[in-house]
């Protein structure tokens, strides 16, 4: 037997679906919408990789920059730093000197006819045991001559202590005018504090005429390595193009004031040489290692030193 069904029974039933149907529809609707603008959107692991992929691009790029930075102020600033050397005694006047002695030492350039070094190189009896001992007596210190040899310039140059700190190891030289050191490019001094752990690079003369004359070209070392004429030999090089500076790398390992401590090594000679930091400014002067520990190079902060260059610019030495 066949049910029958009336229109009003099916309205009623299709009323009854359409009402538990409806709001499923609408929620599948709604899933599918939130589904699509999530898949438009970048997944979070997405957007983290992507940082995480600048922020490691940005890092090699600092390191390379760091790796070429000390061929960089050697090639640019190889002019402006100087081998300086000098003879000085102290004794007693009539009398023959209780000391007599050579200096080696490095200067740099800072501003028109105007060289930074320490105060030791430009007054080498300066914290020195033997001449203290000797001037508590009234000896008197002199400096018999002082010049310096410009990379690229045949012959040396006077250079003249005109300003001397009364605190830290830094002095102001001037530098005796000449149409090859006219020109020469100040070096940038570093405007903001340095972090301990970052790249310095040192240049300076370590091991002075000797150092120079242990890379020449081996028939003028097998001429200059024997000799005991300093002088001669400094002349000798100059007049080959063979003064020429070096550089070593190393870590800031600390800030302490105006003093700053790297693992860069240095050796006498090096002295007053400028220290940049891994932008190629120079943030300190070379002035002192440690026997025995290759950490312990110490320079002064060229906060020491801004103050004698506006000095020496008021006073137009």
């Amino acid at each position: 037997m066949k049910a029958i069904i009336s229109q009003a029974d099916v309205r009623t039933r299709l009323g009854w679906w359409w009402r538990i149907l409806a709001p499923l529809a609408g929620l599948t609707m709604m899933s599918g919408a939130i589904l699509l603008t999530e898949h438009r959107k970048p997944a979070p692991r997405e957007g983290q990789l992507q940082q995480q992929v600048q922020q490691l691009s940005a890092e090699i790029q600092q390191l390379k920059q760091e790796q070429t930075m000390p061929a960089m102020v050697l090639t640019r600033y190889r002019n402006s730093i100087c081998y300086i050397y000098g003879v000085y005694h102290v004794g007693f006047p009539g009398r023959r000197p209780g000391l007599r002695a050579r200096l080696s030492g490095t200067g740099f350039m800072v501003g028109d006819a105007l060289a930074a070094t320490n105060r030791h190189v430009a007054e080498p009896w300066y914290e020195d045991a033997d001449a203290d001992a000797l001037m508590r007596r009234g000896a008197t210190p002199e400096l018999e001559k002082l010049i310096a040899f410009f990379p690229g310039s045949p012959t040396p140059v006077t250079v003249t202590p005109i300003i001397l700190s009364a605190k830290s190891d830094v002095a102001l030289l001037r530098v005796e005018s000449t149409p090859s050191n006219r020109q020469l490019e100040p070096l940038p001094l570093a405007s903001l504090p340095t972090p301990p752990g970052e790249l310095v690079t040192v240049i300076g003369y370590p091991m002075g005429i000797a150092g120079m004359v242990a890379k020449s070209p081996p028939a003028v070392y097998e001429r200059l390595a024997y000799r005991h004429d300093d002088i001669g030999a400094a002349n000798e090089l100059a007049a080959l193009s063979l003064i020429r500076p070096s550089a070593t790398v190393g870590h800031l390992g600390d800030v302490v004031g105006d003093k700053l401590i790297y693992d860069a090594p240095t050796a006498h000679g090096g002295s007053g040489g400028p220290v940049f930091n891994s932008r190629g400014e120079v943030i300190g002067v070379n002035a002192a290692y440690m026997d025995g520990f290759s950490g312990g190079t110490m320079g002064v902060s060229v906060e020491a030193l801004r103050p004698l260059i506006q000095a020496a610019e008021k006073r137009k030495f």
